[in-house]
């Protein structure tokens, strides 16, 4: 199966996604960038990982370019680029999991808006940080995550400094931290529709703290191969 993957614009940080999706000999990555102009690429893909970054240009949520903690220089090319894919892969009915940035992403392409610093000491405190900062999560029962996971609660890793405002059309929260960030989302009503989940986590890097084997992390992969798997098979 063929995966297609944003590119992080960290070479470093983006070989943890290459290891993450390679423990499953069968996937092939095809990894989409707008500095590679390879969007055409994605027609060849069963599926879509979106991945996580820079903050995404305020022009595409309504709010101010000053803020605490705001990039020197965003990269709208990137964000055109991602936009484009996940409206593709959309029509292609693909698959697709989103992770940190992509949550948020992902909730702005549906209209909703983004908290652009999380200016409270004790809550920046728990979610950024290098490394990444360690933290439990509530998952909400009746959700694909909580299917997922298999638990009311999580253990996962945080690193942005951002989270969501306003909640996009036709999504719903499916995870919160104990501080009420969200941390995960989901389509509203998901019956017939492509598999779609977003993870403010880092499912890929979370082997650092040794969660590497739990369903935040492992599961969470297993389950996107099989709603891939599944979605092949169909076509």
């Amino acid at each position: 199966m063929k995966i297609g993957l944003t590119h992080t614009g960290n070479p470093e940080k983006h070989q943890f996604y290459l290891q993450w999706l390679g423990a499953d000999k069968s996937v092939e990555v095809v990894e989409l960038s707008a500095e590679n102009d390879n969007l055409n690429e994605l027609d060849s893909c069963d599926a879509l990982v979106l991945s996580g970054g820079i903050d995404i240009h305020p022009k595409y949520y309504g709010a101010s370019l000053q803020y605490t903690g705001a990039p020197e220089k965003f990269n709208q090319r990137r964000d055109e680029f991602e936009i484009s894919a996940y409206h593709k892969a959309q029509e292609k009915e693909l698959p697709v999991l989103g992770i940190c940035r992509a949550m948020q992403l992902i909730n702005v392409i549906h209209n909703g808006t983004l908290i652009q610093h999380l200016d409270n000491e004790a809550m920046i405190g728990t979610h950024k940080g290098e490394p990444d900062k360690a933290h439990n999560v509530h998952i909400k029962t009746d959700t694909l995550l909580h299917e997922i996971i298999g638990s009311d609660n999580a253990r996962i890793n945080s690193a942005h400094h951002q989270a969501i405002d306003k909640l996009g059309d036709g999504l719903t929260i499916n995870a919160y931290s104990t501080d009420g960030i969200a941390e995960g989302l989901e389509r509203l009503d998901g019956k017939g529709k492509p598999f779609l989940l977003a993870v403010q986590w880092h499912p890929e890097r979370m082997f650092r703290f040794d969660l590497g084997d739990t369903p935040a992390s492992k599961a969470l992969r297993d389950r996107f191969f099989d709603e891939v798997k599944k979605s092949i098979t169909q076509k």
